[in-house]
């Protein structure tokens, strides 16, 4: 069984540098290759452009945690506001198959 948890990273993707935003990690769902987190993440940017969030889901593992898939995401693509945007990205990978998901709903207040 896998102890599936995510990370978030933000960073912006500059044509000189990029810069980084910080990461978030969300709690270990123990035994669970469906789990539901329910948390809630925030950062604390200037803009959306050039924006891009990594989400990874690890298997949380006592020798190692492993990386069990990942997607990336363009925020200034999504056209984000203060309303939640629900979200559904395909985790790439090769543990899960073809149709892993993860589900997000995304706001952006300046």
């Amino acid at each position: 069984e896998s102890d599936p948890y995510i990370k978030f990273e933000l960073e912006q993707n500059n044509f000189v540098g990029d810069e980084d935003h910080g990461e978030h990690k969300s709690t270990t769902k123990e035994n669970d290759l469906n789990p539901v987190y329910g948390e809630t993440f925030h950062y604390n940017i200037p803009t959306l452009d050039n924006m891009e969030l990594t989400v990874k889901v690890m298997d949380d593992d006592i020798l190692g945690d492993d990386k069990m898939g990942k997607c990336k995401i363009k925020l200034e693509k999504l056209g984000l506001s203060g309303s939640p945007t629900p979200l559904r990205e395909k985790v790439y990978n090769r543990v899960f198959g073809d149709d892993s998901y993860v589900f997000l709903t995304l706001t952006y207040v300046e």
